[in-house]
């Protein structure tokens, strides 16, 4: 699975010395170089690799052969040799051929982000699906990268008998495995994601709230998880900490039980293999109830992130108020105690004037307590009181209100049934589409 250990001359393991460049491409926001190097390091720090230099290159016109321009490049070649650096990781994204040719010119092995990334899931994927989800992704990107530097895949292989053609070349053999092989993947995921359907639909058959905690990665999800359910999830100050989803049973006030559920962290340029791998974990988070959003306000681009999660949540059809059929998202700016008395104080008012907004810490436990009286009391109090007629027959619809919320009174004439029903705006949106005609 991991890169550093696909070919047995490559000889790459954690301590690597690696070098990192991020190429500032136009239309960049301003400031954005800092952060995301700051970013990259931290990246490579989860896989062990030794960053010794970490630089970033402003690109005004991009080059089609290596992305960064000949003096960058040769300057990242002397810096390579000097620091016998063995691995350079490109802070953006690389074609293949423009990872061949950095490779040529530097005379090290070159990642991009998003082969960093797949790197870092490949590590952490503990649960058979987050394995199945990252190898699948691994593929779908090599696959457009067999055309390496390896004069092998050009061999072609001949057919059987003298009338036997010319045969396919080793990187049509190779292109077609790796297709085969997805192919495969793609059915065993689709059972899990199948298995995974039928149990939450068994939740959403039972009338507890499911609420999703989503965020940037190392924004404090884990730390806050645990202390709302006293569970014992991996929170480390380190990127992607935990992969895969975790369900917990949290009681709240007024609420016998609520469904809360960790997912992965996301990340900026977040790989669309990934994304795409792992829609069916991602699902848990549009079937939600509620989603609780949770930031890592201490950080100097806390805004740029946010902008990355709600990228990724549009990516999954989930509006940021709550449109439609959307789930409400409700803001945690988290990590307080890491700020000034005077910047926590004005950030402590502007969330109070802030709609869904609350200020906490997930470590301490300042603010927790205020955030989880007020989700109880917005659970408790979203329902709408609605007055229904039905035929005596359509039973499958009063067990589907059963089911969804609160039915307050059933009352039989004529063989027809007046029922007084509570669900929350959302349970009615998916009532008005289940049952259009009712």
């Amino acid at each position: 699975m991991s890169v550093f250990n696909r070919n047995e001359d490559d000889g790459f393991s954690r301590g690597t010395p690696t070098i990192i460049a991020y190429p500032e491409l136009p239309g960049t926001p301003s400031g954005n170089a800092e952060y995301r190097l700051e970013e990259s390091i931290g990246l490579a720090a989860a896989i062990g690799l030794e960053v010794i230099e970490a630089r970033h290159y402003r690109v005004r016109s991009p080059r089609a052969a290596t992305l960064l321009g000949g003096g960058q490049v040769d300057e990242l070649a002397q810096l390579v040799e000097n620091e016998s650096a063995e691995l350079l990781i490109i802070d953006g994204a690389l074609t293949p051929i423009q990872q061949r040719n950095l490779e040529d010119r530097v005379k090290a092995k070159v990642i991009d982000r998003t082969g960093l990334i797949l790197e870092i899931f490949g590590e952490r994927a503990a649960t058979a699906e987050g394995r199945l989800q990252v190898e699948l992704a691994h593929l779908d990107y090599q696959a457009g990268r067999l055309v390496r530097s390896w004069t092998h895949l050009e061999r072609q292989r001949g057919g059987f008998g003298f009338l036997g053609g010319p045969g396919e070349t080793q990187i049509e053999a190779d292109r077609r495995m790796i297709r085969d092989r997805m192919a495969r993947l793609r059915k065993e995921l689709s059972q899990v994601q199948r298995t995974r359907g039928i149990h939450r639909a068994r939740r959403k058959k039972a009338p507890w709230p499911t609420i999703a905690l989503v965020g940037y990665t190392n924004a404090g999800k884990s730390t806050l998880f645990n202390r709302l359910t006293k569970a014992s999830v991996l929170a480390e100050d380190l990127l992607f900490a935990t992969l895969d989803p975790t369900m917990r049973q949290v009681r709240l006030p007024g609420v016998e039980k609520a469904i809360l559920s960790d997912t992965v962290g996301f990340v900026s340029d977040l790989p669309t293999q990934l994304v795409a791998a792992f829609r069916a974990t991602l699902e848990e988070v549009t079937s939600a109830d509620y989603i609780i959003h949770v930031r890592d306000i201490a950080h100097p681009s806390t805004e740029a992130q946010r902008s990355d999660v709600l990228s990724i949540l549009r990516e999954l059809g989930i509006g940021e108020n709550g449109e439609g059929d959307s789930p409400p998202i409700i803001e945690l700016w988290n990590k307080c105690d890491k700020l000034p008395a005077e910047e926590r104080g004005q950030l402590s008012e502007l969330a109070k004037r802030t709609p869904n907004c609350f200020l906490i810490s997930a470590q301490t436990g300042e603010g927790v307590d205020l955030f989880v009286e007020q989700l109880a009391a917005r659970i408790t109090s979203d329902g709408i009181e609605r007055d229904l007629v039905l035929d005596a027959a359509q039973g499958d619809v009063l067990a589907w209100l059963h089911s969804k919320g609160q039915v307050c009174s059933v009352e039989e004439k004529d063989g027809v049934l007046h029922i007084t029903a509570i669900l929350t705006p959302r349970g009615w949106g998916q009532y008005e589409k289940l049952y259009p005609n009712v």
